[in-house]
């Protein structure tokens, strides 16, 4: 969280010195690292019923100042990297031995793969999700509510540069849950 903060200052004070009114700027930017900051954590169905989604939201002053999504999936075991404790003792939980929990993010190059043959995705997965989580970062719990709830699924998609995730709106969504639940 520290590193959030300093992240916040810095920017602020980067911002400060370009634009001018450095006093003002740096009396906001003091007073906002001031506020604390709280951190939300969900799981949820933002992609289907064949994974599960866990969004982190850094919420700071009702805005969102931070967000990290991945989504797990059993995938098999000659093209992904299992979760830790795969090849352990958790592993042997797994109903397939060939299938592993693994996460979308740490096998990037082969679930972009997998996006681009099944979907003809051009954009890999974790650029999409990075998109995602961008256009969360800089909102209001608010705002992000607001727009949701008059955008379409297809709309969402639209509104996101850079993301061409066809379920853009169950992540922002996650992402708005983890907000509302940081503590």
């Amino acid at each position: 969280m520290k590193k959030v903060t300093k992240l916040v200052m810095a920017a602020g004070i980067s911002l400060a010195l370009v634009g001018g009114g450095t006093s003002a700027v740096l009396n906001n930017v003091s007073s906002a690292a001031s506020a604390p900051l709280k951190v939300g954590r969900v799981e949820a169905a933002a992609h289907g019923t064949k994974c599960f989604t866990v969004a982190v939201a850094v919420v700071q002053n009702g805005k969102i100042v931070a967000a990290s999504l991945d989504d797990y999936q059993f995938l098999s075991t000659d093209v992904a990297k299992g979760v830790p404790n795969s090849d352990a003792d958790f592993g042997q939980n797994y109903k397939d031995a060939k299938m592993v929990l693994a996460s979308k993010k740490a096998n990037n190059k082969y679930y972009s793969e997998h996006m681009t043959e099944e979907a003809k995705s051009t954009v890999a997965y974790d650029k999409n999700l990075a998109a995602v989580e961008k256009y969360a970062t800089g909102k209001t719990i608010k705002e992000l509510e607001a727009t949701l709830a008059k955008k379409s699924k297809t709309q969402m998609v639209d509104a996101v540069s850079g993301a061409t995730l066809v379920d853009t709106k169950g992540y922002l969504t996650a992402i708005l849950d983890a907000a509302k639940a940081a503590k």
